[in-house]
């Protein structure tokens, strides 16, 4: 059996060695003729998986170690009956770790004591969205929800504002999908309109999906007066995105805020688990048992921690986004095609990331709610 697979997907000998012979490929560049062999593709988010690419080979299980599935033609593969798998929530904590670090560094850079100050607009509040939510409330921020699907379906429990009303606050960070024909089209969902009514005391987040925002609209937006704080993790045309854009925005980073090594391997894990049901083979591996010993294992703080500190701190060590964001901006230079070779380079060879849970928090006579806020953060304690 031929399983033929995205080169950035991890630990794909440990998951599939035993499954069948594993060919790694390029998944940027993938071809008809590199899987026309193939029993089982697996994939990222940069390949196209539809006809053009599927047809005529004998591929009868994709798989993408990833949330998102807007690079899939699923009803191609569902009329030809190749089964298809997912991986949704897999890197879910990873983004929200990326937001909260970046909440942390913008509460910083506002001269806030207390970074819960902030009024957070969370539009989308699927598995990355409502992972944030859940980090957020025990935080003590004040949260909104935006999510016109969920929405409609009047849900239970769940209170949820306009994306007008979710525009107001401090903090507007975007969670969707990409879709351009459902009842809710996110394709351009910010555009003119939305981001004119942001002025300079907000801060705009993007780790959903690049084309959810408007980039001509945003860049235009960013040269007016009183312009937004911007981040983007995701962009419009990857890998082949505006340097104009990155050189307005105050942090620039590429596609990478769900890489952490916990959120790849468990989406490795996922689609294991599904080829093995597939296949009617038994379940044996689990992510936990590939995991590396962390660089970084244990921070100590005394009752002298100031709590703000404490956090930042530890969740600077953890991940810092500057790091990056100077990255990126380093490699916008040259031609058009050398800069989507870069792009593609820095998610490529991506420095292992690890989650806050890795790093173990020891406190020594520090206050309960420094205890509850790491607690909240997902960190380990040693009290």
């Amino acid at each position: 059996m031929l399983i033929v697979a995205d080169e950035n997907i991890p630990l794909l000998d440990s998951f599939f060695g035993d499954i069948g012979e594993v060919r790694r490929v390029s998944g940027r560049l993938l071809t008809a003729g590199e899987v026309r062999d193939a029993d089982i593709l697996l994939v990222r988010s940069v390949t196209r998986v539809n006809r053009e690419l599927l047809e005529n080979s004998r591929v009868r299980f994709v798989g993408t170690t990833t949330i998102g599935t807007d690079h899939v033609d699923l009803d191609w593969l569902k009329q030809k009956g190749i089964r298809f798998s997912a991986a949704p929530g897999c890197n879910a904590n990873s983004v929200a770790e990326y937001v909260l670090s970046v909440l942390s560094l913008y509460a910083e850079k506002r001269g806030l004591s207390d970074w819960s100050q902030l009024s957070v607009g969370i539009v989308g509040v699927g598995n990355v969205g409502g992972e944030l939510v859940r980090k957020l409330e025990r935080l003590g921020f004040d949260v909104r929800l935006c999510d016109p699907p969920r929405a409609d379906r009047d849900e239970e429990g769940q209170e949820f504002v306009s994306l007008e009303d979710a525009m107001k606050c401090d903090v507007v960070t975007l969670h969707t999908p990409l879709t351009r024909e459902s009842s809710h089209p996110t394709f351009h969902m910010i555009g003119d309109q939305e981001l004119n009514s942001l002025g300079a005391s907000q801060l705009l987040i993007n780790t959903g999906r690049g084309e959810v925002i408007d980039s001509s609209a945003l860049l235009a937006r960013l040269n007016q007066a009183n312009p937004p704080t911007v981040v983007l993790d995701v962009w419009e045309h990857e890998p082949r995105i505006h340097p104009e854009l990155v050189d307005q925005v105050w942090l620039a980073t590429p596609h990478i805020a769900g890489y952490s090594l916990e959120g790849k391997v468990q989406g490795t894990e996922m689609i294991y688990q599904a080829l093995s049901q597939f296949l009617g083979l038994p379940v044996r591996k689990k992510a936990g048992q590939f995991l590396p010993e962390p660089a970084l294992s244990k921070i100590s703080f005394t009752s002298s921690a100031e709590e703000e500190d404490a956090i930042r701190i530890a969740l600077r060590a953890s991940y810092d986004p500057r790091r990056d964001d100077l990255r990126l901006r380093n490699v916008m230079s040259g031609s058009v095609e050398g800069r989507g070779a870069a792009f593609d380079r820095l998610r490529r060879d991506y420095p292992v990331r690890r989650e806050c849970s890795s790093l173990k928090i020891q406190l020594k006579g520090t206050s309960k709610s420094l205890q509850d806020s790491f607690r909240a953060i997902g960190f380990k304690l040693k009290i």
